[in-house]
């Protein structure tokens, strides 16, 4: 690919999970993305959320992210 070439991208969302923090739900969420689509080139984060266990500390975050993949 050279930049300054015309490309078209294809936005997808997905879903990650991590119990550790913010960062691990997104690196997740990449990680599997990657597995099944070929190239993704960025992404998005679209929400944060998180789950609070009954000891009223954070249990898990939850991210909402787009990946961005170019159309071959």
């Amino acid at each position: 690919m050279t930049y300054g070439e015309d490309r078209i991208y294809k936005k997808i969302e997905v879903i990650g999970i991590s119990s550790q923090s913010i960062e691990g739900a997104v690196q997740a969420a990449v990680s599997r993305a990657s597995q099944s689509l070929e190239g993704i080139s960025w992404f998005e984060v679209q929400e944060v959320r998180g789950h609070v266990g009954p000891e009223g500390k954070v249990a898990e975050y939850q991210v909402v992210i787009k990946v961005s993949f170019e159309l071959k």
